[in-house]
């Protein structure tokens, strides 16, 4: 069947110091989304829709594009920060992009069939992207790959998580949190201030952005941005329409979300010490058996058909 994957890459890594998205995390210099799109064609997906800022066309086309574009089917589209529901404008001073849910929202004509969303800087692993193929040949709704939140925390400060909450695998709750992990804990503080703060234990499951959706959540994105900026006009010049929100906002108006788990161990460089930590890892990865050392070789069986 088709299956699109669509790469969140426009994000700027304030914290990481730099772009995540093209710090060489391989032994021959590839990014951590070649190693995610290397296991989403490996695991049936066709067609790669990169979400990039214009002025990043160049370097994403001349490095990650030119290694795939034999392989599979790619699209580039832009996430341009004028593009806002009608009355709104771009605020003095604003320059980060507008949120992930925004982002998808860029990808709505590139968008055939159903799709899966993950960002650029974070590394899934191989199993997490086999299991999320399979739930979507086999079911049409909303899913979530959860990982355990304790190994989510860097060590070197907090960091956002959509925190799971789940009934027999469906989700009934998405809180977006700030997270750092205290003693056999796990704090969480939830970016909406009217939330309270609570604690989760190691094992509870977070979302990481890895998602699978039918075409719906496009329609459903393109309604509530209206509402959102409407309810966000005074704060525009930090708002982020952000997708664990809008998944949070389907679940109370009666949608079914599930959430699956993986035995993949994620991986991310929330900050720029945590870099060597991926390299590291990645390398333990090679050695094991679970990605070629030379990831895009020619003699790969996952040519494009």
């Amino acid at each position: 069947m088709e299956k699109t994957l669509v790469v969140l890459a426009a994000g700027m890594g304030s914290r990481f110091g730099g772009s995540k998205q093209t710090f060489p995390v391989g032994p021959n210099g590839e990014f951590i989304m070649d190693y995610s799109i290397y296991s989403a064609i490996k695991h049936g997906f066709n067609k790669i829709v990169f979400v990039i800022k214009k002025e990043d066309l160049e370097i994403v086309e001349e490095t990650i594009g030119k290694r795939i574009e034999d392989k599979v089917n790619v699209e580039y589209v832009f996430q341009r920060l004028s593009d806002l529901p009608f009355g709104f404008e771009v605020p003095e001073g604003r320059v980060k992009p507008w949120g992930t849910a925004h982002a998808i929202y860029a990808a709505k004509h590139a968008v055939t069939e159903k799709f899966a969303v993950c960002t650029a800087d974070d590394f899934y692993g191989d199993d997490a992207f086999r299991v999320l193929s399979e739930y979507l040949d086999k079911n049409d709704g909303y899913v979530i790959v959860g990982y355990p939140v304790a190994s989510t925390m860097s060590e070197n400060g907090s960091v956002k998580r959509g925190v799971i909450i789940s009934d027999n695998n469906k989700v009934t709750a998405l809180i977006e949190s700030a997270c750092i992990k205290e003693n056999d804990h796990v704090k969480c503080t939830p970016l909406d201030k009217s939330k309270d703060e609570f604690t989760i234990d190691n094992n509870h499951p977070v979302s990481m952005l890895l998602n699978g959706f039918n075409k719906s959540i496009l329609d459903t994105i393109e309604k509530d941005m209206v509402n959102n900026f409407n309810n966000n006009k005074d704060n525009l010049l930090n708002y982020e329409m952000l997708l664990p929100d809008i998944i949070d906002e389907e679940i109370k108006r009666g949608k079914v979300v599930d959430v699956i788990s993986t035995t993949s161990k994620w991986m991310g460089v929330t900050y720029r010490e945590d870099a060597v930590r991926l390299q590291n890892f990645i390398k333990s990865e090679i050695e094991n058996g679970t990605y070629p050392e030379k990831l895009w070789d020619d003699s790969l069986d996952i040519k494009l058909g």
